[in-house]
């Protein structure tokens, strides 16, 4: 059941106590206006606040990284990996073919011209000595009984001459006395041509017979054995290779590859160093001996053999050795150098782009550095000279030593590019 909604006066007037007098000001506006002066004091201050931080973040601390300039030497030098070889080596083969016999020589066996170091089975080449030098007897024999032919063939002849002159005779039978003294002739002729023939036979069979001993043809150390003992050697298509002889392992050299853009300053005389890894705290010393005139190509570089000569009488270099060379091109000694990063720098404010100096290699050419100078830099005009990539040689300019040059700044982390705060 809906009940009926009872209204009731409600009196919204103030009691008589409360009621303002004229002319005073309501309590309400004064609490107004002093909230709005505490705030406006607050934003202000604020305000302030945040204007000194913004002011503040935008200054930059910039730290210089200097070398002084000083007097020192510079060297220009190219690297390279090469192989340590014998200056000598002889590879000592078999012209004939055969079983290993005997074998005298080993692993750095110290030998003598003309020492056997192995010896191939002799007898078939033996046999066949034996059967030239039989042949070559009975062609010797066949020429002695020719020349008994001969001989009569001349009696016969004259007998048969003085018996025409009396027409005792016929003309005939002194032709045919004539032919048989031709033939005769000609038939030792035969033979001895056929003696030669057989005394060269001879000879290669003694030569081959020969090449079944092995021999050293130098003096030097055996440095490789390629056979042993019962092993068979076919000479056939190509000569086998039974040992490799050192000449002399006191004189080593470097076979270095060095590629097409730094053969150009390489030169006959060049000093260099290298070091391999069995002793790599000794820097071994050598000159360039050659420069070769013939390319090698692998993977499309190119590159050329420099040989590096050095002096090995304590006997410490190997065959084989992996060497990292260092060949001296160029070097200054007691000039004045910066560090050739200098020459790289340029301060922002100064529009140059880092590295815009242009140099070259080994040519005197305009250039500048940054000096520190008063907590500021300093651009110096200068001539430079040459550059190994370290140190650049400083031939002319306002600049000397002990002076601070700028390598490289460092620059506190730029706050203003964060976003300004909105007042």
């Amino acid at each position: 059941m809906n009940q009926p909604i009872k209204s009731e006066n409600i009196n919204t007037e103030r009691p008589a106590d409360h009621v303002p007098l004229p002319g005073a000001p309501k309590p309400s506006a004064r609490r107004l206006t002093r909230g709005r002066i505490a705030a406006a004091a607050l934003a202000a201050a604020a305000i302030v606040g945040l204007v000194a931080w913004w002011l503040s973040s935008n200054g930059e601390t910039v730290r210089y990284t200097t070398v002084p300039a000083a007097r020192g030497d510079i060297t220009r030098a190219v690297t390279a990996t090469g192989t340590v070889n014998p200056v000598l080596t002889i590879i000592v083969g078999s012209y004939v073919s055969g079983v290993i016999q005997q074998i005298h020589c080993d692993y750095n066996t110290e030998v003598k011209t003309g020492q056997v170091c192995a010896k191939i089975d002799p007898r078939p080449y033996q046999s066949v000595v034996d059967q030239n030098r039989a042949n070559l007897a009975v062609s010797k024999a066949q020429l002695t009984k020719d020349q008994a032919n001969f001989d009569y063939a001349e009696i016969n002849y004259g007998r048969n001459a003085r018996l025409a002159q009396t027409n005792a005779i016929s003309k005939d039978t002194l032709d045919v006395a004539r032919n048989a003294l031709d033939q005769a002739r000609a038939q030792i002729g035969v033979d001895e041509a056929t003696i030669m023939q057989r005394q060269a036979q001879l000879d290669a069979a003694d030569v081959n017979l020969s090449y079944t001993d092995i021999v050293s043809p130098v003096n030097g150390t055996v440095v490789s054995r390629n056979v042993t003992v019962g092993q068979t050697v076919a000479a056939s298509f190509q000569t086998p290779t039974l040992f490799l002889i050192a000449t002399d392992l006191t004189q080593m050299q470097v076979d270095t590859n060095v590629s097409e853009s730094d053969i150009g300053g390489i030169k006959e005389g060049n000093r260099a160093t290298f070091t391999v890894d069995a002793f790599p705290k000794r820097s071994f010393r050598g000159q360039v001996s050659q420069v070769r005139q013939s390319p090698q190509t692998v993977q499309n570089v190119v590159t050329y053999d420099v040989v590096v000569g050095v002096d090995n009488k304590d006997l410490a270099l190997k065959p084989g050795m992996t060497a990292a060379t260092r060949i001296v091109v160029d070097q200054r000694r007691d000039v004045l150098r910066v560090p050739s990063q200098a020459l790289r720098y340029a301060p922002p404010s100064a529009g140059v782009p880092a590295g815009g100096a242009r140099r070259t290699r080994g040519a005197d050419v305009q250039a500048r550095v940054y000096v520190l100078r008063d907590g500021a830099p300093i651009a110096v005009p200068v001539v430079t000279g040459l550059d190994d990539d370290s140190y650049a040689e400083i031939v002319s300019g306002d600049l000397k030593a002990g002076d601070l040059v700028i390598t490289s700044e460092q620059r506190a982390a730029a706050k203003s590019a964060l976003p300004r705060p909105r007042l």
